[in-house]
């Protein structure tokens, strides 16, 4: 799915770009840290400026490549723990412990 052209510079990142937040949090458990903190070094600074670009749309009526972009945001924030606090891609001393989230923020 394609980024509005003001993102362009983040297409790399289309793998990152899932509508839900299981997809999400598979993915990032299948990266290496390397992979979530060359995402994250790279989305980060672009965070603000993705949000206001964003925020010049209904949520309910995004366009399609806003709302890419708001999943590629949202993957950001799924990786900001492991890469901020944690250091790894598991929440640590969780064990097998899942959380299912049962209903998405926007469908």
């Amino acid at each position: 799915m394609a980024l509005p052209y003001e993102f362009s510079d983040l297409e790399r990142f289309s793998d990152w770009v899932l509508p839900t937040e299981p997809q999400r949090y598979a993915r990032r458990l299948a990266s290496s840290m390397a992979e979530m903190q060359d995402f994250y070094d790279t989305t980060f600074p672009r965070l603000e400026d993705a949000i206001a670009y964003l925020d010049k749309f209904p949520l309910d009526d995004l366009p399609d490549d806003a709302r890419a972009l708001m999943h590629l945001m949202q993957s950001l924030v799924n990786v900001s723990f492991p890469v901020e606090v944690w250091k790894q891609p598991k929440v640590p001393d969780s064990g097998a412990t899942y959380l299912d989230c049962i209903q998405e923020p926007v469908v």
